[in-house]
């Protein structure tokens, strides 16, 4: 394995640190790095935090815009996509991060693994990028409606000049921001909206006159009309994990430490026991954060469904955060608008700040798979992901300022990330089958539940590309 730490000639003038102040590279496993899992399941529960990252990125643009605009549109009728949106994708996001704990690889060295044609990486990193960069409308529409919102706060300044304020802000906050910064930020911000807009739809449920289970019925007997097709499927693209998290969660497991703690595979039996322990805590913190997103997604689902639908209004292009504060409003009464006000800003900066950061890790390690660095020259990597955080941050905010609907950005990204899906389930089932070690294998049904959900992917993606033509 190479050394953690470059020679002194590659260092980046544009960078004044020096190798021996950075802290060690995850990215890089060392004995000296090796720790053996938590055996209790207190223990455990401290040593989650990749899932409350992905969390942050989830329950952010999927979930108070696409999702709630879904709910408007077509009532309760799709409720069923949402459960299986958030239920089905956590088998491949486990099989993918037991594949980096396993190897030490990222994603997308195992993307660059699978077969096919190549131009300087596998076909399967450029279309991984290509999502990427489409997914770039959604967080543009984010920044939009957190301009929104903070345009409301304070009239004084444009939609446009608060777009811009959010941007200078994010590069203060991601220009060197290490995990633990993007971690706290992170249960903070999902902790916060998470429980009011549960609340807000559990006093719902208490309304007859609001939701019945009539409605509940309707929603769960598997149709899927015709209004509000491209919504829904992008809906089911980006609610729960979607196709950019999967790629990300075993980028935050590395930096989490999950892989530097179970170290080199050596073939010995207390590798394979730390191994598989770690395992088990990636596989809580999977659970924990399961159990997070989909109670909000539901609960945003719902809200929609019953508030807005029922008054007869869909957010637009510039009446976004407005229409959308009625899901607060007619429930918990009209004082609760300004906590729609901060949770609005909070849940999708909070996802801004979350995909930003980890879409520039992705890229700067596919150009360290591409050649521009090597895998253990810790200071280029840092050099290479600042520079993405500048670039990943002004596209998104030049195409809000060029469209501005977040509504449209929002299921446009959705759409891409609903095409990645099936590949993703592809490439993991290869993975599986033959890359992964055989004394870290998962279970004959996990196997089983993999390609269902694979299948599944690839049945909407299919249903949407057919419907189209």
């Amino acid at each position: 394995m190479l050394n953690a730490s470059p020679p002194p000639s590659t260092l980046p003038s544009a960078l004044s640190i020096q190798p021996s102040a950075l802290p060690p590279d995850p990215y890089v496993r060392t004995p000296d790095a090796v720790e053996p899992p938590p055996v209790t399941l207190g223990a455990a529960l401290t040593r989650i935090g990749p899932g409350m990252v992905l969390a942050a990125s989830i329950v952010g643009s999927g979930e108070l815009i696409a999702t709630t605009t879904l709910g408007a549109q077509v009532g309760f009728a799709v409720l069923w996509i949402i459960l299986v949106s958030c239920a089905i994708k956590p088998v491949v996001q486990g099989e993918f991060g037991r594949y980096t704990i396993a190897t030490g690889h990222t994603a997308l060295e195992g993307f660059n693994r699978v077969p096919g044609p190549r131009l300087g990486v596998n076909w399967l990193i450029w279309a991984w990028a290509l999502m990427v960069s489409l997914t770039l409308l959604q967080v543009g529409g984010m920044y939009g409606g957190v301009a929104q919102v903070l345009h409301l706060l304070v009239p004084a300044m444009s939609v446009n000049v608060w777009v811009g304020v959010c941007f200078a802000i994010t590069l203060a906050l991601l220009l060197g921001g290490g995990y633990q910064r993007i971690e706290r930020f992170a249960v903070v911000k999902v902790g916060l909206f998470t429980v009011l807009t549960v609340c807000a739809a559990a006093i719902l449920l208490r309304r007859p006159d609001a939701i019945s289970l009539a409605d509940l019925r309707y929603g769960l007997s598997f149709e899927l009309p015709a209004a509000g097709l491209a919504t829904a499927i992008a809906v089911f693209g980006i609610t729960g994990v979607g196709a950019t998290e999967l790629v990300m969660y075993p980028y935050w497991c590395v930096e989490k430490g999950y892989a530097r703690y179970a170290g080199e595979r050596d073939g010995s039996a207390e590798w394979q026991a730390r191994a598989r322990g770690w395992i088990r805590v990636m596989h809580l913190d999977i659970l924990c954060s399961l159990v997070i997103y989909t109670l909000a997604t539901v609960a945003f689902y719902l809200l929609g469904a019953a508030v807005l639908n029922r008054m007869g209004l869909v957010p637009a292009e510039r009446d976004t955060i407005t229409v959308l504060s009625n899901i607060y409003t007619q429930t918990l009464g009209q004082w609760a608008l300004w906590l729609f006000y901060v949770g609005a800003v909070v849940t999708l900066y909070g996802t801004v700040f979350a995909s930003t950061a980890a879409n520039a890790r992705l890229f700067a390690d596919a150009f360290r798979i591409a050649g521009f660095y090597e895998r253990g020259d810790a200071v280029s990597r840092l050099r290479w992901r600042n520079r993405f955080i500048v670039i990943l941050s002004v596209i998104p905010v030049t195409f809000y300022w060029f469209l501005r609907s977040p509504v449209q950005m929002v299921v446009a990204g959705g759409l891409a990330q609903a095409l990645m899906l099936p590949l993703i389930g592809v490439a993991v089932i290869y993975l599986r089958h033959t890359k992964l070690p055989k004394d870290i294998q998962p279970a004959a049904g996990t196997t089983v539940l993999l390609w269902i959900s694979t299948a599944v992917m690839a049945a909407f993606a299919g249903y949407y590309v057919w419907s189209r033509l």
